[in-house]
């Protein structure tokens, strides 16, 4: 099933294929082909815990990789978000969230330092983001960035008295009391900052905490946006970037989606398809772990291209990844074609 994310394979009759055309060197390898029979088998009846269970063993195993975070404060940063990913409904009616719609939702608090997703739950469609998203214990000391769509005030308390810190943004027409005017630093896109206590009757109700709002103006685009946080220290301008940053999280989306057999499933169960969900992210796993091997500038997403193309070579990793300079007559045959 992993060799199928690599590879591209989108049915249990396209792995088996694969398998014969490899089978010289499967035998290499000490495996041989599968029969798809088994694979449908073990898809529907191996429980899809056990690739959970495997995902976060191996993800302990990546605790400690040296992070490349742009920020100058040492504190761990994390982008939470949801996305959903489409079914049929027709196919996998267990899935339907509205009428005509079927889904499941991945839930991931994506460290941006590592490209790593250390938090990460998969639930139902019909759920909402914040489901999941309040059961991720990120470390005292960390900064999570959210959208609006996890605001919840008691979480926010919660947070707080964790020693967790948060960037999001205020939603519309919030009720708030301002406590005191911070003073704006000189030719900054920062509008206003200021200390604020929501005044509603659901944030009051919720022991809702102090807060930070800061008012920013992208230089860019002219919008508009304010900022909520419960971090007094960092400058303002410096809250405003790590919203801005949480596009990491999009990205890491788009690299599953565009890379990773996630949208064609070899099976129609929920065991089938939660357990294709944890061998997509455990394969995410090792590429994102496998790339502090390579030379700077690699993402995930070009290794898992790279390695496609090289999966069944007799290759090291590092030779592909970190390959040796041509030879001076290899260079002489490049030259030579140029002519």
């Amino acid at each position: 099933m992993a060799m199928a994310q690599f590879s591209g394979r989108q049915s249990l009759r396209d792995i088996q294929s694969n398998q014969q055309a490899q089978r010289n060197k499967l035998y290499h390898l000490g495996a041989k082909p599968i029969a798809r029979s088994t694979l449908a088998r073990l898809n529907e009846r191996q429980p899809a815990a056990l690739y959970q269970t495997l995902f976060y063993r191996l993800q302990a195993q990546c605790q400690g990789l040296p992070g490349r975070q742009r920020f100058r404060f040492k504190n761990p940063l994390y982008s939470l978000d949801a996305s959903m990913i489409d079914l049929s409904l027709k196919l996998f009616p267990w899935a339907s969230y509205q009428a005509v719609d079927a889904s499941v939702k991945l839930s991931v608090g994506l460290n941006h330092g590592t490209w790593i997703p250390e938090f990460v739950a998969l639930g139902d469609g019909r759920e909402s983001d914040l489901t999941q998203g309040r059961c991720f214990a990120f470390p005292s000391g960390s900064i999570v960035v959210f959208d609006k769509g996890y605001v919840d005030y008691q979480w926010f308390k919660s947070l707080t008295d964790k020693g967790v810190f948060f960037v999001t943004r205020l939603r519309a027409k919030t009720p708030y009391q301002i406590q005191e005017l911070r003073t704006l630093p000189a030719d900054s896109a920062v509008i206003s900052d200021q200390i604020i206590q929501l005044s509603g009757s659901r944030a009051l109700k919720r022991e809702a905490p102090r807060l930070r709002l800061v008012e920013y103006c992208c230089p860019q685009t002219g919008k508009h946006y304010q900022f909520l946080t419960n971090h007094f220290g960092l400058s303002a301008s410096t809250i405003a970037a790590i919203y801005k940053d949480r596009w990491q999280v999009e990205l890491f989306f788009k690299a599953i989606k565009q890379s990773l057999q996630i949208k064609a499933f070899v099976g129609t169960s929920r065991n089938a398809v939660m357990t294709q969900l944890w061998i997509a992210l455990i394969v995410y796993l090792l590429v994102a772990f496998a790339r502090y091997a390579a030379q700077s500038g690699w993402t995930v997403q070009r290794m898992l291209r790279v390695l496609q193309m090289n999966l069944f070579e007799r290759k090291t990793l590092q030779e592909i990844l970190s390959p040796d300079p041509p030879s001076a007559e290899e260079r002489v045959i490049q030259l030579r074609l140029v002519v």
